[in-house]
């Protein structure tokens, strides 16, 4: 009889661009999601949860190839009853494209404009890098419904409170405003510059001219996006014939004549001290255009609108820099820029940079209903943000675990659980160890690595006693580092109460060392 094969154990290792996440990261990010929560609360904003799995259709991903026909996307198909292929269904890549679908959906029984905020995890089927991970948080708020700037204003407005509720002081951040509108309008100065030979009428001229808008354009916009990286000059010769970048290579130019690029640097670089200047540098850029007009009124009226509620150019700005997500938004697009500098991994130092985004996006619920559907939403990067108060030292601190009570007599678990009753019905965190109390030692190095902050002790000497040892874990090794035998004596580590203090001990130990 042939012996069976052993089968192999499977490898305890995350999956390929995922992560785990322990007791500090989860309880830091579920405290700095609940001040996020507040604050949009305030606002008048409700909570969605969607769900995490949406048909390919709704998430508008869908692309029909065979190795892999939902790249972004965590997808599969499902199955009928007699076998044959379903729906294709994937993990949801944002938050913004379930919220049209429920909208669309529910639209009837929800009120208009409808304000929502959502917060929890997405996923994205992308090659995973350095702080860059398959599965994360995100934390959206929208309205849906209204075509109004005020609720633009809002948004920016409600982005700049969140910052400053979760611990990013006012100075140490800045939320940029632009628009979609005016940079389009940009391009129909550069698209009206005549080509040496004259666009007609014709069928020939109105296909060249079609060729401009769809190539042309395009590359315009992802020239644009590296304005932030190469500057000025370097998009000028983006625009036009080219140019070497750091490593020696040669790029080629989108091919605009100087005349063409001069509209496209001067929207760029607009931006003056003044919201006042930078929106009439802006209706210079945009010349006669209907479209880049309508932008910059757009911009005036948020601004207006902000300033009447005191937010002013020390919090948001109209910056027309901002254009990452251009090709996405419709219309006002902002981006929230932490200004304190960090290192990087070279050791050089650096803005922390973006932390939420977002926009208005009139189209995306027309996928659903054939209506367009004016909205504007913000995302905020929930790990990036944790990140930023981590560095301003405002959390990531050493997780303060429970009050440990130790067993010293297997026989009176009664009264140790007796004992961290009593501490829990005062809203203290606290547990009774439960491993083999046999080696005191080990429940000693058990509540060291929990970061507990103090150990109570009893054995049956202190039960007759009526008396219990505290041990305050956190003074002891702050005395072991660095006191000396005097100083030890002074200031004793373990100490003997009554036992029908013990609760009121520790709620006032637990105060003085900030717990």
């Amino acid at each position: 009889m042939a012996k069976m094969k052993k089968q192999p154990r499977p490898k305890a290792i995350t999956p390929k661009g995922f992560r785990d996440y322990f007791g500090a990261d989860v309880t830091e990010r579920a405290e700095m999601l609940s001040k996020i929560a507040g604050v949009y609360h305030r606002y008048g904003f409700d909570a969605l949860e969607s769900s995490g799995v949406e048909t390919v259709e709704a998430l508008g991903k869908f692309l029909p190839d065979v190795d892999r026909p939902n790249e972004g996307v965590f997808a599969w198909q499902e199955m009928d009853d007699k076998g044959k292929g379903g729906d294709w269904l994937a993990l949801r890549y944002d938050l913004t494209a379930p919220l049209a679908r429920v909208y669309a959906q529910h639209r009837n029984d929800l009120p208009t404009p409808y304000r929502r905020y959502a917060m929890g995890p997405v996923w994205r089927n992308e090659k995973p890098g350095p702080g860059r991970f398959r599965q994360f948080y995100q934390c959206d708020a929208d309205t849906v419904g209204s075509a109004s700037m005020a609720a633009d204003a809002e948004i920016c407005a409600m982005l700049a409170d969140t910052l400053e509720a979760v611990g990013i002081p006012r100075g140490d951040y800045i939320v940029r405003v632009n628009n979609r509108k005016v940079l389009n309008g940009v391009l129909e100065v550069v698209s009206g510059w005549q080509d040496p030979t004259p666009l007609d009428q014709s069928f020939q001229g109105r296909r060249q001219k079609a060729v401009w808008d769809e190539v042309k354009r395009d590359a315009v916009l992802r020239t644009i996006d590296k304005f932030d990286k190469v500057g000025e000059e370097g998009v000028r010769a983006l625009l036009t014939e080219g140019r070497l970048d750091a490593s020696g290579a040669y790029i080629d130019g989108v091919g605009l004549t100087h005349a063409q690029a001069k509209p496209v640097l001067a929207f760029l670089t607009s931006k003056s001290d003044t919201s006042a200047e930078t929106l009439a540098n802006l209706r210079a850029a945009v010349g006669d255009s209907a479209m880049g007009i309508e932008g910059v009124d757009e911009l005036e009226q948020i601004a207006e609108l902000l300033a009447a509620q005191g937010y002013g150019p020390d919090r948001i700005v109209i910056d027309p820099s901002v254009v990452r997500g251009l090709g996405y938004y419709t219309g006002p697009v902002f981006e929230a820029e932490l200004t304190f500098e960090i290192l990087d991994e070279k050791g050089r130092p650096r803005q922390f940079g973006s932390v939420a985004g977002g926009g208005r996006y009139d189209d995306l619920v027309a996928r659903f209903t054939g209506q367009q559907v004016p909205a504007v939403g913000v995302s905020i990067g929930v790990d990036r943000l944790l990140a930023a108060l981590r560095e301003k030292g405002r959390t990531g601190g050493v997780a303060q675990g429970p009050v440990v009570v130790t067993v010293m007599d297997r026989a009176r678990m009664a009264d140790y659980q007796a004992m961290v009753g009593e501490l829990r019905q005062a809203g203290i965190r606290a547990e009774v160890y439960l491993g083999n109390p046999k080696n005191f030692g080990n429940q000693m190095k058990y509540a060291d690595r929990r970061g507990s902050p103090i150990a109570i002790i009893a054995g049956s000497d202190e039960f007759e006693a009526g008396m219990v040892q505290i041990k305050d874990l956190i003074l002891g090794a702050k005395i072991a580092e660095n006191a000396t035998l005097e100083e030890w004596k002074e200031r004793p580590s373990q100490f003997e109460v009554p036992r029908d203090q013990l609760v009121e001990t520790v709620r006032d130990m637990l105060t003085g060392q900030g717990g």
